[in-house]
């Protein structure tokens, strides 16, 4: 089955809902990955405020708020205009002035040198055309600029947890509908691979994933698909972040070069 894309669109409206399936990357996930990058632009002694940052594939807008917040002016870029029309309804709604428009990775309305962040969260494995949205990427960051990510590895874990608990199998199942294809997941090599194509420097790959008990979180995907649990707290009850193996998902920066 291919992927479903269009799925951003049928419930794109409601990312910032806890009863959206959407609303699962928000939680934990936003708390995990914004921590880790604001570790890395700490321990690189990168001033945040007044950056120009740019979120690649931003959803709803969950990560482009965090970093609206630290003052930054924010991009972020969408294929859904449900999704898009979402994150600037909430960003109006918080004040925050984030510049959203609808866009693809693969062709980013930005002009060259013109980022000094970039960021692209749960979205590699979702593309059609991996190396030009990294040549776009590339492109568009200043020379020395960053470049974030997080996408999920091809591996026996990722298979069992993103296609077969989450996607596949009814009790546990969130969505009815292919929101992953196992063969669109990205190994860390095949990334660091692409981006070094491009001229970005992989300087760091470290694992994200569910820190939580095993069985208890498979109880909570099925409490969920009954209706006991919103995807909201699911997420919170996940504890997404920081982990030391690579198996499931991983995150990590690279600098253009």
């Amino acid at each position: 089955m291919p992927i479903d894309n269009e799925v951003y669109n049928r419930l794109g409206d409601g990312w910032w809902d806890e009863r959206n399936p959407l609303n699962v990357l928000h939680g934990s996930f936003t708390a995990g990955r914004f921590a880790y990058f604001r570790q890395v632009l700490a321990r690189l002694d990168r001033d945040l405020e007044g950056s120009a940052v740019l979120d690649i594939g931003c959803g709803g807008g969950f990560l482009a708020e965090e970093f609206a917040r630290l003052g930054n002016r924010v991009i972020g870029i969408d294929p859904s205009p449900v999704s898009i029309r979402a994150a600037r309804r909430h960003a109006e709604s918080a004040g925050l002035e984030i510049a959203y428009a609808v866009a693809v990775g693969e062709h980013l309305p930005v002009r060259d040198s013109a980022v000094d962040f970039a960021y692209c969260c749960d979205v590699l494995e979702h593309v059609s055309d991996l190396d030009a949205v990294i040549s776009e990427t590339a492109r568009v960051l200043e020379q020395d600029g960053l470049y974030f990510f997080d996408t999920v590895n091809r591996t026996t874990a990722s298979k069992l947890l993103a296609i077969k608990v989450m996607q596949e199998w009814r009790p546990t199942r969130m969505i009815d509908t292919d929101l992953h294809v196992w063969d669109l997941f990205i190994t860390p090599h095949e990334l660091t691979q692409v981006l070094r194509r491009h001229g970005l420097h992989v300087d760091e790959i470290t694992g994200l994933a569910p820190r939580a008990n095993k069985l208890r979180l498979l109880r909570d995907f099925a409490r969920v698909r009954r209706g006991r649990l919103t995807f909201g707290e699911l997420s919170r009850r996940m504890d997404a972040g920081q982990v030391k193996r690579l198996g499931l998902s991983y995150m990590g920066y690279a600098t253009k070069t």
